[in-house]
């Protein structure tokens, strides 16, 4: 069992004593999971309270879909979807991150209240990106990644996954750190689903607890009704179930991140994940205590 119980996370943010569940807003029309539920500003801002009220301990907006194949939107139009809603749910108090992969859009949301930056290519889409974080002095999650959705799926080549990812994000937080951004600052997240199929994603969350302690950063898990999970629970044709009806899967996945030390998980529906780490965090509990009744009945003896 990891000893990290979900604290160490990224200098700038609350601290919980446990994973953290992050909650998905995504302000678009297309995304794989909920494409179209939370387009409209008021809407979002709605779900995104909903979302805290169910457990969130931050909230993750984004207005541009990743999933594999999706055409980029311009950004004049990501920064209409994102910005109102990431000020909209600060003015509420909420805890909110940016998932963005523009600089303009970063700075404008940060401007807006945004706390944390989530940026799926770790920087690598936009130049300007690095600056900015390291100027605003927020924390910032870098992902492994290949490259853009529209090809991500032929770069899902590797011959030891585990070991390739580790060197990827090596690479990356290094050249992040060395463009100014405080090493204190910057959570590290696999990528699961981008440039990886389904035997890479189950691969990678086999070793999280190796992940974590490699890179010794905080690690963001981001599993949430994706692919993997939809091949995992296939009917006996191979049909997986609709996005929506993968989140006990989702849960699954949540509950191993927690126990081997995750900062948060990423989440559509936040309820069954928080349930989820808070068991863990129950049962870390009791063995600590189990412990140092040992180590008490020891001295006694």
């Amino acid at each position: 069992m990891s000893t990290l119980r979900g604290r160490f996370g990224p200098d700038g943010l609350p601290e919980w004593d446990r994973c953290a569940v992050m909650g998905v807003v995504n302000v678009t029309p297309d995304s794989f999971s909920d494409g179209g539920r939370w387009f409209d500003t008021e809407v979002a801002i709605k779900r995104g309270l909903d979302l805290v009220a169910g457990g969130a301990d931050l909230v993750d907006v984004g207005g541009e879909s990743t999933r594999p194949g999706a055409s980029r939107v311009d950004e004049g139009e990501e920064l209409r979807r994102v910005v109102p809603v990431v000020r909209g749910l600060a003015a509420e108090g909420v805890v909110v991150s940016v998932d963005t992969m523009r600089a303009a859009v970063a700075e404008a949301a940060i401007e807006a209240g945004a706390v944390l930056v989530n940026d799926v290519s770790g920087g690598l889409a936009d130049p300007a990106m690095v600056p900015v974080v390291a100027t605003a002095g927020v924390p910032f999650v870098v992902m492994h990644w290949r490259g853009f959705s529209s090809d991500m799926n032929s770069r899902a080549v590797y011959g030891d996954v585990v070991g390739e990812v580790l060197a990827e994000l090596r690479q990356r937080l290094d050249a992040v750190v060395d463009a100014g951004v405080d090493p204190a600052r910057l959570v590290v997240d696999p990528g699961l689903g981008f440039a990886k199929n389904a035997e890479h994603d189950l691969a990678l969350v086999a070793e999280l607890g190796r992940l974590g302690r490699e890179l010794g950063r905080p690690i963001l898990v981001a599993a949430s009704r994706k692919r993997f999970l939809g091949r995992v629970l296939a009917a006996p044709d191979g049909s997986p179930p609709p996005a929506r009806e993968r989140d006990a899967a989702t849960a699954a996945v949540s509950t191993i991140a927690a126990r081997e030390g995750a900062w948060a998980v990423r989440v559509h529906e936040v309820r069954p994940n928080v349930d989820a780490v808070r068991v863990v965090r129950a049962v870390e509990d009791a063995a600590l205590a189990a412990e140092a009744a040992r180590v008490a009945a020891g001295e006694a003896v």
